[in-house]
């Protein structure tokens, strides 16, 4: 976790970041002193965002962008070079569609709406925020992955696993290739998490209930706790961590039989 001013004089561009784990995220970094960078298609998100930072003392300029359309990438990698150049890098947007399911059940276009998201969105800000990281001097990538990447479940969500599990293989790759020009690579893999998306999709008692009896600790995460996960990845704290399947999962990959 970032504390004090261990982030002052460095610019961080965090997608997603109109609410959730990004906003919480951006909230943590700007009051460690960097500049952030809020990305979100969401104007509206994303401006309350800056604003809260702004209200709070800190630096943060919002741009609006599909991460999935590679010039409105680049267009975002351009206003953090203009804001004192890229050292931070938070791929963090992502989605999870309702109809997101078994491989039958899942149609072409909804696997191709989570790919264009959650993979290449991811690769998009890695192909233009590497080269602006190494003018930079180097720098830190977050990659947000999920525990999702590293096991499997029987309420199947298939695109939405596939799609982490790319984004994990493409992390440690990108990690050993540009390790010796000062970039760091970790792949964030959280746990569920309070959020709004997921309190809809577990709406249902029993759908709850169904995943809450595999995690050891008994609860979802809370954006928070994911934010001040990423925040450690940013900052000088992990300066030897680089490569990494980061869990932050509360247990769910550590056990065999929870707590009744």
């Amino acid at each position: 976790m970032t504390s004090g001013a261990e982030l002052e004089g460095r610019t961080a561009l965090i997608t997603g970041a109109g609410s959730g784990i990004g906003r919480e995220a951006a909230q943590l970094m700007a009051a460690a002193g960097a500049t952030v960078v809020v990305c979100d298609l969401d104007a509206e998100g994303g401006g309350e965002t800056v604003a809260q930072i702004e209200a709070a003392g800190g630096a943060a300029v919002f741009v609006g962008a599909d991460v999935s359309r590679a010039a409105d990438i680049e267009g975002a990698i351009e206003v953090a070079k203009q804001n004192g150049g890229l050292h931070i890098l938070f791929n963090n947007a992502g989605i999870f569609p309702e109809a997101d399911g078994s491989p039958p059940d899942t149609t072409e276009d909804v696997w191709d709406l989570v790919m264009n998201v959650n993979l290449k969105g991811v690769f998009l800000g890695c192909k233009y925020g590497i080269p602006a990281m190494i003018e930079a001097g180097g720098g830190s990538i977050i990659n947000t992955a999920s525990f999702v990447a590293v096991v499997g479940a029987a309420t199947s969500q298939i695109a939405y696993t596939a799609s982490k599990g790319g984004v994990l293989a493409m992390t440690r790759e990108i990690a050993v290739e540009y390790a010796r020009q000062g970039i760091r690579a970790n792949a964030l893999c959280p746990g569920p998490v309070n959020t709004p998306l997921l309190e809809e999709f577990l709406s249902d008692p029993k759908e709850k209930a169904r995943r809450l009896v595999h995690i050891p600790m008994g609860r979802l995460a809370e954006a928070s706790e994911i934010a001040r996960a990423a925040c450690f990845l940013a900052s000088p704290a992990s300066s030897y961590v680089n490569g990494s399947t980061f869990l932050v999962d509360g247990g769910i990959t550590a056990a065999y039989v929870t707590p009744e």
